[in-house]
């Protein structure tokens, strides 16, 4: 595994910009590059309906920006999708779902320390999208696990992909769903949910990781077979902190924390300064020193980044350009603050 920490810089991939240039721009402002996911752009840039490409059954109404699913459908297409089994360029995002991404591939991205890719993960994925009864298709024995075997697959593609412009590259799995497995009303319980994840995660290639922004079992969460943990921290602080045991556990596997820290939307962003921000990370980090983790440790398996993406700021990308580039001044002082190379 080769992703950097020293408290380096990365965000969440999905952005408010319509213009690509500037996304890019921004999204390489930072030290561990992504691909943006601009859903404002295009409805096709939409993290859900990338992942849906290619998947048997699906209906996509452009005009209206919906997607579904369909049995009927799927079993008209599921002979097609086997047949592009061993495909790898089938199962990679394709220039219609994503004018980013190849946009991303043709830069030069060899002195970055990483770079990043990204998909939505199959819980999230599972959850959002709802079949001819309107019920969602993680619910469907006969479907579910042919959704974690095409998504593992889709990533393993990136994942790939990306190591071709980069050796160092890794993939965040998306699951902003992944919070409703721990709900009683989800049914989808937390037992199933464990032997689907631990099935899906051993068959990704690593380096990877979840990226979320809810408030899901830190504990069951953290000890998944993953290489880094993306998660919003300056919601979270309390809750996150003190799963001090797991926590500890994760990072004696070499485990990489992401800590959100900046926020993104306008009211809580003008609410915040660097000081304020730098306090409040050193305050969770020296708790989880003071229960026997070493700050050394901490600091050297850590990046930063925002603390959540934001499409509903009424400035559209400004703030989060602001918030990006917060992320980067806080993380140079941390830096030089800790001797960090």
């Amino acid at each position: 595994m080769n992703i950097p920490g020293n408290l380096m810089t990365t965000a969440m991939a999905v952005m408010p910009h319509t213009n690509v240039d500037q996304a890019l721009k921004t999204a390489l402002s930072l030290d561990i590059p992504f691909w943006p996911q601009l859903p404002n752009y295009s409805y096709y840039e939409d993290m859900y309906v990338q992942a849906a490409e290619h998947f048997p059954g699906i209906l996509l109404d452009m005009e209206n920006k919906t997607l579904k699913f369909s049995m009927d459908k799927f079993i008209e297409e599921f002979e097609e999708t086997m047949s592009h089994f061993e495909d790898p360029d089938y199962f990679d995002v394709s220039p219609t779902y994503s004018a980013v991404y190849h946009r991303f591939l043709d830069i030069d991205l060899t002195d970055r320390p990483a770079i990043r890719g990204q998909l939505e993960g199959p819980v999230s994925f599972g959850f959002n999208v709802l079949d001819q009864d309107d019920r969602p298709i993680l619910f469907d024995d006969n479907i579910r696990p042919f959704m974690f075997e095409i998504m593992a697959k889709r990533i393993n593609v990136q994942l790939e992909r990306l190591k071709e412009k980069n050796t160092n590259a890794f993939m965040f799995i998306d699951e902003p769903g992944m919070q409703f497995i721990f709900s009683a009303m989800s049914g989808y319980g937390e037992q199933k949910a464990k032997k689907d994840l631990d099935l899906f995660l051993s068959t990704i290639d690593s380096p990877k990781g979840i990226h979320l922004c809810g408030n899901p079992d830190w504990d069951f969460l953290l000890g998944m077979d993953m290489d880094v943990l993306s998660f919003d921290i300056y919601t979270n602080a309390e809750i996150f902190s003190s799963c001090t045991r797991s926590i500890k556990r994760f990072l004696d596997r070499n485990g990489i924390l992401v800590w959100g820290i900046v926020p993104t939307g306008i009211e809580t962003f003008e609410k915040e300064n660097l000081e304020l921000l730098a306090f409040k990370l050193k305050t969770i980090w020296k708790t989880l020193t003071q229960k026997g983790i070493p700050l050394d440790q901490i600091l050297n398996q850590s990046l930063i980044s925002p603390a959540t993406c934001c499409l509903v700021n009424q400035d559209k990308e400004k703030t989060v350009e602001k918030a990006f580039l917060l992320t980067q001044t806080l993380s140079e002082n941390l830096r030089e603050q800790y001797k960090l190379v």
